[in-house]
């Protein structure tokens, strides 16, 4: 189960911090990615973290602003969220795939098993 929060309605040049929860599976075997979706558009990949937290993904829209980090003693992964734009306005996902690979660190949404309930990011004055 993922259980993401800290989302909400937040100026633009604002910051937040989401955080995904995990339970029930071995936390540091799975790597951790972050997605969004707008209304009527496609889910989009944000960020990524390999096993360990030693490789990065980040979309271009996003690079420069968002880290991703990830706690394997609390079974948490962050997503800090600075100069926060309107288009960044979305449902936020946090999504989970089994690796054996330590350095894989992917946005391709279907490699992804399992998957939060989402929390809301709106970026508006």
């Amino acid at each position: 189960q993922l259980v993401e929060s800290g989302g909400g309605p937040v100026q633009p040049g604002g910051s937040l911090r989401l955080s995904c929860t995990v339970s029930g599976f071995t936390f540091d075997s799975y790597v951790f990615g972050w997605f969004r979706q707008a209304p009527g558009k496609e889910r989009e990949g944000v960020s990524a973290i390999s096993l360990g937290g030693d490789s990065t993904a980040y979309a271009d829209s996003v690079q420069g602003r968002f880290t991703i980090s990830r706690d394997d003693a609390k079974n948490t992964v962050y997503l800090q969220m600075n100069s926060l734009k309107p288009e960044d306005t979305a449902v936020y996902y946090c999504a989970a795939h089994y690796s054996v690979n330590w350095f894989v660190a992917d946005l391709m949404k279907d490699n992804y098993d399992y998957w939060g309930q989402g929390t809301q990011v709106t970026v508006s004055s």
